[in-house]
């Protein structure tokens, strides 16, 4: 589905001309009896300066970023908790640093710092994370590695809300935009307090689907080019068992040594490689199942992550597609451990103890922004006259470099909303190239995104200005001021 198509299914419901128009999504019918035109109601309005929808890997920080800016922010998540892929599908958080690993005198940079820094500082000194120890092998893939604990990363995402005074909205559903011209005015909202508008000046949609550009009448397409996944953690399973098993065939890939319960210099990742080769009836039954032979964790026998692919045929913003596609994953996963408990020493009495809870994309709609990243801006390391940040990862890595270990720039633009004044997108949703959008879509990239999205929106929500009247001198600034770091 296009914008012209989602457009075409949308309801307008007038709310009085100063309010504007309230959108909506509504299942399109041949049959008019197949609709019913719901009363008109008034709903209390809350009213802020910033809202953030979603509360995901990109939504946390730009929430946190408008909160410290002094803007009265709002942070609407449909879930109960706050992380997103970052505590549902990702095997780590990939990456802070350039990938100077792999290419021998590059110079080593921890090339995102700012907010998520703070966070993965935090996060590490409460337990819940590897911190950022280098990578022994699969070098040329990452050069650190830096696992987290999914429910110290929740744990901390809501604190750091808290300390940065933002109203946090969980369990929550977007489920309209009120727009006025080019601007939007207001979302709807749903909960089992009842339905609700919140009034804002600035507005950031990091919802990783495109949901509120999409309500508010943005361009977007709806690529279908990924496999989604789901992921699970398996208990009384020990790394160092998986270790065992994929040295004994010669089969182990990536190799990470960090702090794992209190203790440094113990495995914390470990991945397989050329797995067809060396053990090809394993191999191919972990094929048919989807399951990825790489594990990540910072428990003792526990693997925090293990990630089952699924590329399944329909669309991430079909309900009726999604639910075929939620029901497959729960029965892959379950095979997945089965199968790990069949071929791996020590995983006999191995249990799933966590699964996502619900499906993990990488890739909804595609928002179109006032810039499109290109592959080619990626891994020739181009950096831009308003960069908001600059990142060095690439998934497709050891296939496609950044050029010389070194950094890309992400510039502002990326971040504006074609055609609305005064929203913003930050996460997966903003590179229509499948190749750029294999770096930009990482966890960390989008982290940073957030920062960059909320920081922007606290500043035109103080000047009442629109994004495109913000001067870029006066972002970079705060940003600079916020421990955001730049190419020199």
């Amino acid at each position: 589905m296009n914008r012209k198509e989602f457009l075409k299914s949308v309801v307008l419901l007038g709310l009085g001309g100063k309010a504007g128009l309230a959108r909506s999504l509504v299942k399109t019918s041949e049959s008019q009896e197949d609709f019913y035109m719901e009363p008109p109601k008034k709903l209390p309005v809350r009213k802020f300066d910033v809202v953030v929808a979603g509360g995901g890997t990109a939504g946390v920080f730009a929430a946190i970023a408008a909160g410290r800016q002094g803007a009265k922010t709002a942070l609407i998540e449909s879930k109960g908790y706050c992380g997103g892929i970052a505590v549902e599908g990702g095997t780590a958080l990939h990456s802070f640093y350039n990938l100077y690993t792999a290419f021998p005198g590059c110079k080593k940079r921890k090339v995102v710092q700012g907010i998520p820094a703070e966070f993965i500082d935090r996060l590490t000194e409460i337990g819940g994370c590897s911190g950022f120890p280098e990578m022994k092998t699969g070098r040329n893939y990452d050069s650190v590695c830096t696992a987290v604990d999914t429910e110290l990363y929740k744990l901390l995402a809501f604190r750091m809300l808290r300390e940065a005074g933002v109203f946090v909205a969980v369990n929550t559903l977007l489920t309209g935009a009120i727009v006025k011209g080019s601007r939007v005015q207001g979302v709807i909202v749903e909960s089992r307090s009842g339905r609700e508008v919140f009034m804002a000046k600035s507005f950031v949609d990091c919802t990783g689907y495109g949901d509120l550009s999409a309500y508010a009448g943005a361009e977007f397409t709806v690529p279908n080019d990924y496999a989604s996944c789901h992921s699970f953690g398996l208990a009384n399973a020990s790394i160092d068992d998986l270790y065992r098993f994929l040295e004994s065939y010669d089969a182990l890939g990536q190799i990470c040594y960090g702090t794992r319960s209190g203790e440094k210099n113990k495995l914390v990742r470990v991945g397989g490689s050329q797995l067809d080769k060396k053990i090809p009836e394993f191999a191919e039954k972990a094929k048919n199942v989807g399951v990825a032979m790489i594990t990540t964790t910072v428990h003792d026998n526990y693997l925090m992550f293990i990630k089952c692919n699924y590329k399944f045929p329909g669309s991430v913003i079909n309900r009726d597609d999604v639910a075929k596609a939620e029901m497959e994953f729960r029965e892959r996963m379950f095979k997945a451990a089965e199968l790990l408990k069949e071929y791996i020493p020590g995983f006999e009495k191995s249990f799933i103890a966590r699964t996502s809870p619900s499906l993990c994309i990488r890739r909804g709609r595609h928002i179109v922004c006032d810039y499109d990243i290109t592959h080619e801006d990626v891994i020739e390391g181009r950096h831009f006259d308003d960069d908001v940040f600059v990142y060095g990862f690439h998934d497709l890595a050891p296939r496609f470099l950044i050029k010389d270990g070194g950094t890309y720039g992400f510039p502002y633009r990326a971040l504006c909303v074609k055609g609305i004044e005064n929203l913003y997108a930050a996460g997966m949703m903003v590179t229509s190239d499948f190749r750029a959008h294999m770096s930009t879509r990482n966890t960390v990239s989008c982290m940073a995104q957030g920062q960059a999205a909320g920081t922007a929106a606290a500043l035109i929500s103080k000047k009442n200005i629109g994004s495109r009247e913000l001067k870029y001198f006066a972002l970079r600034k705060q940003l600079e001021k916020d421990n955001v770091y730049f190419e020199e």
